[in-house]
């Protein structure tokens, strides 16, 4: 029950001086924050980066750019290309139907998930990145650190940028060479990074317009199929695939997880807007209601899209084909020239998708680098001369230009593309298994519920659909160990990939432990307000060294402000940060012991 000491806990909508500002459970510290947002003040523990109570990137993430950041990174090429290979991998028109399905009630349920944590957590961007750092503040920095590492190494997206260049080629009728292939990909993103760094709100804009363009486009593909199995059209027996569509359905693990991979390749998106959301004016409502929307109307086209691809294609030609889905489709319904209309359209959607990865993984690395687990964090902090975070967009750029020319065709670039999606899953695995973490501590300290909470059904679901990402690549495909996308061990990637995560723990043990001993100095977290003069605000860990270390805990609060003086001179205790800045109030610094679960009541410190 709460205290009737702390009215302000029950209303956290109203900001009152009696509320407390530090709440504790053991080592815990949980400080009050409130951002620009018109979000209510939340707790978070003060292991993560401090809200910005001014976003410096401005609010103009309005509710059409919150469907359309979300329907711009979900309609890439998925919808276009992996059609074929799911029927492949699934071996029936039936199962491959299911896994569309399938992939609907993992993206909802991956949405509702992601929706509560920004319940909790209003006023911070970075998606995942915040909230696995507020899921696990213990052991401190760990997450944010194996995350760090696994974003920056593998912050590539390349892949998009390789199609959009293969289908201007195709469009200008010419079989490039793999220079001249690459070549334009570089052009190609280099673009897109120059759209989205010169103007932020413009660069917004561009994702709502490619958006649209994206949604009518598979509008077209989907009331051309419903022409074609009205039996309008040059297509004889449009309804032959769904006939005993079970038929030919594969029982091989390796064949069934490639097909999950590709569904969730083709659904990865939905969790974008939550990127950005102390950039939403009332976040929770406005994801809530939009969010829903781009992911079911979304879902509806693409199973639309494969009931319209499947009434006009044969299905053992749909399989074998080498050409993209939808190219077969154009072939088959319109002729040579309607698959050459369509290599602008996949060229379009395929520079639309580029936007919107940019715009969303770039507020997750400046989230990260908001952390302090980054050296230099004013550099990824900072918006800088456009309004725009110029550190994460020009990582993604370099990081991507190496992934284009490095790797040659074939192998090692189906295998770095791979490599990216394990850590991905046992990341969404972990933050999944977060969110019960996060309601125990709500519910321990006595604060009210969120806005919006998952139901339990959902969140069990996305994390039973994790756990088969995870398991179902070990499974030998069918022509044994050497089967299967690339030519050496099947499952290299996936060991690579939890390589990576055993490497970042021992970096992580050395940084945080052994090397702090070995040189006699402590972590600490330290806040920089206004690093840009805009309003951006970082954490920076610090090493303080044991003689001082005495003095700075005394001099700074859990979070790495330095703490409010009294008249006198003396440190006041326990001050928090309300908005960005310390309360103004004596009775702010009041602090609560939630160190067992049966009191009743807060306590002053």
């Amino acid at each position: 029950m709460l205290s009737p000491l702390d009215p302000a806990l029950a209303c956290p909508g109203l900001a009152s001086d009696s509320e407390a500002s530090v709440l504790r459970d053991g080592d815990l510290a949980f400080v009050r924050e409130k951002a620009g947002n018109d979000s209510g003040p939340s707790y978070q523990e003060a292991v993560g980066a401090p809200v910005e109570s001014n976003s410096p990137l401005g609010y103009h993430v309005g509710w059409v750019t919150v469907i359309f950041l979300n329907v711009n990174q979900m309609i890439g090429t998925g919808i276009f290309s992996k059609a074929g290979s799911i029927l492949r991998s699934t071996g029936s028109i039936g199962l491959a139907m299911i896994f569309w399905l399938i992939g609907f009630l993992m993206a909802a349920a991956g949405f509702s998930v992601n929706l509560e944590f920004a319940s909790y957590f209003p006023g911070r961007s970075g998606g995942e990145v915040t909230y696995l750092e507020q899921s696990y503040p213990r052991p401190k920095y760990f997450f944010p650190i194996a995350f760090a590492v696994q974003n920056v190494i593998l912050s590539f997206s390349s892949s998009n940028a390789i199609v959009l260049s293969r289908y201007l080629w195709r469009i200008a009728a010419i079989d490039p060479t793999a220079w001249q292939l690459k070549g334009v990909a570089v052009a190609a993103y280099t673009l897109a990074v120059i759209c989205v760094l010169a103007h932020n709100k413009w660069s917004l804009y561009a994702v709502n317009v490619f958006g649209v363009f994206k949604v009518v486009l598979l509008i077209v593909i989907s009331i051309t199929g419903l022409v074609v199995l009205g039996g309008n059209t040059h297509i004889k027996d449009p309804q032959a695939n769904f006939r005993n569509s079970f038929d030919g359905t594969t029982t091989n693990g390796n064949d069934l997880a490639n097909a999950i991979v590709n569904i969730v390749f083709s659904y990865t998106g939905y969790e974008n807007a939550f990127k950005l959301t102390n950039e939403i004016k009332r976040p929770v409502q406005t994801l809530r209601r939009n969010g829903t929307i781009s992911v079911l109307v979304v879902s509806i086209l693409y199973i639309m899209c494969n009931i319209a691809y499947f009434s006009a294609v044969p299905k053992k030609e749909f399989a074998s084909s080498s050409q993209l889905a939808a190219g077969v489709f154009f072939t088959k319904v319109f002729g040579d020239k309607g698959a050459a209309a369509l290599n602008v359209f996949i060229l379009l959607s395929a520079f639309g998708n580029l936007l919107a990865v940019l715009i969303g993984h770039a507020r997750m690395i400046r989230e990260i680098g908001r952390q302090g687990v980054l050296p230099y964090p004013q550099f990824w902090v900072t918006t800088w001369p456009f309004g725009t975070p110029i550190g994460p967009y020009l990582l993604k750029w370099i990081a991507t230009i190496i992934m284009i020319v490095g790797p040659p065709a074939g192998d090692a670039f189906t295998f770095a593309v791979s490599l990216q999606s394990y850590p991905s899953a046992i990341f969404n695995l972990c933050m999944a298994v977060g969110l019960y973490l996060v309601r125990n501590r709500y519910k321990k300290a006595g604060l009210p519920r969120p806005e919006f909470r998952a139901w339990h059904v959902a969140a069990v679901f996305f994390i039973l659909v994790q756990v088969y990402i995870l398991a179902m690549p070990w499974v030998p495909p069918k022509g044994g160990p050497y089967a299967g996308d690339v030519s050496f061990w099947y499952a290299t990637y996936c060991v690579t990939g939890i390589g990576i995560l055993i490497l970042c723990a021992l970096y992580y043990v050395v940084w945080m432990f052994v090397w702090p001993k070995f040189r006699g100095y402590r972590i600490r977290p330290e806040v920089l307000d206004d690093v840009d003069s805009r309003g951006a605000n970082t954490h920076r860990l610090v090493q303080v060294p044991l003689a001082e270390l005495a003095a700075w805990d005394a001099e700074h609060d859990d979070a790495g402000r330095v703490r409010r003086r009294r008249h006198g001179g003396d440190l006041a205790g326990g001050a928090a940060a309300v908005g960005g800045r310390e309360r103004s109030s004596d009775s702010s610094a009041a602090a609560v012991d939630l160190s067992s679960s049966r009191e009743k009541g807060f306590k002053d410190v």
